[in-house]
């Protein structure tokens, strides 16, 4: 099956930009190159190229890739390619894993352009013909120090771990993220609801002071106004008691000077 169709078939239905994985292997490459693959694929995290070597000559450079800036591992492996490595730093910015395990790689010099990748962590030349060279891994390590393993072990031939776990270890690591930052937005959203309540009290503490406040002022009125007309009636009481006296007083001398008249 050519290599357009294959990534036709491969698509399902989907858009371009939703793809993150493509296995193309086994396919035929009639121009020696890859074919079909665009820069639409802008999310696309994984591309699969082994074998790609049934047609003639099979596929013997990926020069012409899209650039793909999410892309993170590339495995051409079990082809014939033997250069055209110049392109992968400004067309896979974000590389991590290589694997060229097969091809016809033969010295240390066709990896330089590899050189200028700034995340690279993983390559692998199993059965390159570059392998074959003295002091091979402590070459490899030299031209490229930012590299962690090749060919499966690192500088201490510790072995990698399996990638299948590192993938793991990563969504674990994206979802405690997540967790983290729904805890946060929780923790926030809590202050706030703390905050509001506490705004709701202290402006039903107000307006229980205001209302107490005002209920003092009107008793205090209450007892004002009681104040006075206690005063008013007793000065009314003192202004009759007066009027009484006199009223007496009047009557007592009316009855002495009829009295002297009688005399």
């Amino acid at each position: 099956m050519d290599m357009k169709r294959r990534i036709h078939l491969e698509l399902r239905n989907q858009t371009l930009a939703a793809v993150r994985e493509l296995v193309l292997d086994n396919c035929k490459s009639n121009d020696g190159k890859i074919e079909g693959l665009m820069a639409e694929f802008v999310n696309l995290e994984f591309l699969s190229l082994i074998n790609v070597a049934l047609g003639f000559p099979g596929l013997i450079s990926v020069s012409n890739l899209p650039k793909l800036p999410k892309l993170k591992k590339l495995e051409p492996s079990d082809n014939r390619i033997f250069g055209g490595l110049d392109m992968l730093a400004e067309k896979l910015p974000n590389l991590t894993h290589l694997n060229l395990s097969g091809n016809k790689l033969k010295d240390i010099s066709t990896l330089e352009p590899s050189k200028k990748l700034e995340c690279p962590k993983s390559l692998d030349l199993f059965n390159c013909e570059v392998t074959n060279l003295n002091d091979y891994q402590e070459s490899v390590f030299k031209l490229l120090p930012q590299l962690t393993y090749l060919d499966g072990y690192d500088q201490e031939d510790s072995e990698t771990p399996d990638s299948d776990a590192e993938v793991d270890a990563d969504e674990d690591e994206d979802d405690e993220d997540e967790e983290e930052d729904d805890e946060g937005e929780d923790e926030d959203q809590e202050e706030e609801e703390d905050g509001e309540e506490e705004e709701c009290d202290d402006e039903e503490d107000e307006d229980v002071e205001g209302e107490d406040e005002d209920k003092v002022s009107g008793e205090e009125e209450e007892c004002g106004h009681d104040g006075e007309a206690d005063k008013d009636e007793d000065e009314d009481e003192d202004e009759e008691e007066e009027e009484e006296e006199s009223g007496k007083g009047e009557k007592r001398k009316r009855e002495t000077d009829d009295e002297a008249e009688d005399d």
